[in-house]
């Protein structure tokens, strides 16, 4: 099946390129093998790299990456610091300590720094950084303006606070580069501390003019608005939708933990059955329509499947495999990339060949269009026009002074 161009028509529903990354999500939260969380990374970027668009929001992916290096270094820096739980032999470094108080027992700062506890921080820190790629790729590819106007009618208000979040950052990364452009192009430095305290206010200005043309917007709009429904359909639309949503909240923590992948799943479908139940009731308060709703087709189903399938596949190689996802730092040990769970990770490839591809930039705004013979002669070997004309017609200089000379001669 061949991908086709991105189109109004073709465009894949935003809700499935979520579900594809929390499915890599909930993948890389079963495993601490570094090969695996690598290839994990390496997937949701290349499925970002071949799929993401030029809008403002596809370029917030550089940014969750460098957030999860930071995250990374941060958890390393601790475990140097202020120590690991975990017991080693292997010292590397051994740092002045500071005395504590006997109530601050189990805190250090300073002392030995072992091998064994750097690599269990770095283990640790490599999968929270996994997460914040996953959630990042989310970002890139989701049109957040067209998830809102999937969202249920009960969820709209919701959603739009939600939407305005997500699309912070990615505004803040286009309004950084806009301003980082312009003083290169003043020959300013773009660079450092200072460079970056003198982008702040801009960045900070235009946050704070989009908040009030948002406000301003939705104002207009009617945000708020309902229709008036019966008391007892309200009431039981909060008991299914609060119910439901605590439902999806166990559900989903007992399939992330280790040991609740047996209750997690009935619990989480249960949850799921129940909010759908209040979501359907809620919608009725809505009074808004929708125009050209998208469509979830068969692209939407591929894609939101392979997130499914990575995360439901390793869940079930952490039963079968868990020396193999969670290599132990005790004793060191290389790790090794088990066969199957690699397998399972590389069915998150199947975006990159079923959604739509970007649409390229027309060539018609680079070039100007051609409309007959006298268009492709190029305007250098162009004779200059011989019509006499006034000094505001766009005539040629050599033409006008050609000209001169017959006008005084008639005056004479």
């Amino acid at each position: 099946m061949r991908a086709p161009r991105e189109t109004r028509r073709t465009a894949l529903h935003a809700g499935a390129w979520w579900l594809w990354a929390l499915g890599l999500a909930t993948a890389a939260s079963r495993t601490t093998n570094p090969l695996l969380l690598g290839l994990l990374i390496a997937v949701a970027g290349y499925v970002v790299a071949v799929r993401r668009t030029d809008a403002p929001w596809a370029r917030s992916y550089g940014a969750f990456l460098r957030i999860g290096l930071l995250v990374l270094a941060i958890r390393l820096f601790f475990a140097v610091f202020l120590g690991s739980p975990i017991p080693g032999t292997r010292v590397l470094v051994t740092l002045p300590e500071v005395p504590l108080p006997d109530w601050a027992r189990g805190v250090r700062l300073g002392g030995a720094v072992t091998a064994e506890g750097l690599l269990f921080a770095f283990y640790d820190g490599l999968k929270l950084a996994t997460l914040l790629i996953c959630v990042g790729a989310a970002n890139a590819l989701a049109n957040p303006v067209r998830l809102l106007k999937s969202l249920p009618g009960a969820l709209y208000e919701a959603g739009v606070a939600v939407v305005v979040a997500m699309t912070f950052a990615p505004n803040l990364v286009a309004d950084v580069q806009r301003l980082r452009s312009a003083r290169r192009l003043r020959g300013r430095p773009d660079r450092g501390v200072k460079a970056l305290l003198q982008v702040g206010m801009p960045v900070l200005e235009g946050a704070l003019e989009r908040s009030v043309a948002l406000a301003a917007a939705m104002d207009a709009r009617g945000y708020g608005r309902t229709a008036r429904v019966p008391a007892a359909v309200r009431h039981t639309t909060t008991a299914l939708t609060l119910g439901g949503l605590l439902g999806v909240c166990a559900g989903t923590y007992g399939l992330l933990a280790a040991q609740g992948a047996g209750y997690g799943l009935p619990v989480l479908l249960a949850g799921l059955a129940a909010a759908l139940g209040g979501l359907r009731l809620g919608g009725r308060r809505s009074v808004r329509t929708r125009y050209r709703p998208d469509r979830w087709g068969l692209r939407a189903w591929l894609v939101a499947g392979s997130g499914a399938a990575v995360a439901a596949l390793m869940i079930w190689a952490s039963d079968y495999a868990p020396q193999a996802l969670h290599p132990p730092a005790v004793p060191l040990t290389a790790p090794t990339l088990p066969l199957w769970p690699a397998a399972s990770v590389l069915l998150g490839l199947v975006p990159a060949f079923v959604a739509p591809a970007p649409a390229r930039p027309s060539s018609g705004a680079a070039a100007p269009a051609r409309t007959g013979p006298a268009s492709r002669t190029p305007a250098a070997s162009r004779p200059p026009s011989r019509t006499p004309a006034g000094p505001a017609s766009g005539v040629p200089a050599a033409s006008r002074a050609a000209a001169r000379p017959r006008s005084e001669e008639s005056t004479q």
